[in-house]
């Protein structure tokens, strides 16, 4: 979670950190980001969990949802994919790619989504 929000703050976006998966959805909810970069594992409700949660959302359908993850066996990436998520990074992520990788993302329009460099950490400290 540090290492991701120093690589965005580096690259010039702005990052809100929550240390659960439930501050995760509040602040998607009341920050409404560009961006919500979650991990899978997470306390409290999982990193899946947050991904339907925010896709039955009229609020928050439309913000693009990347999983950082360790989980990476097989299955692993259909079952983020159909929980929600829009795109799937897995750890140990690598420095030199992981902002790239995150912008491509951000650079879709998102409605009703306030226009800015927002980036949604929702993780494990």
């Amino acid at each position: 979670l540090e290492l991701f929000t120093c690589l965005l703050k580096l690259a010039g976006h702005q990052a809100i950190r929550t240390s659960d998966g439930e501050a995760g959805l509040r602040a998607a909810r009341y920050e409404r980001p560009n961006l919500v970069v979650c991990d899978v594992s997470l306390p409290g409700i999982d990193g899946l969990e947050v991904a339907r949660q925010l896709k039955l959302d009229a609020i928050t359908r439309a913000i693009p949802l990347v999983a950082v993850t360790a989980h990476a066996m097989g299955g692993d990436r259909d079952s983020v994919l159909a929980a929600g998520f829009d795109g799937y990074i897995t750890k140990p992520i690598d420095p030199r790619t992981f902002v790239k990788q995150i912008e491509r993302f951000l650079s879709k329009e998102v409605p009703d989504v306030p226009l800015g460099k927002h980036a949604q950490i929702g993780g494990r400290r």
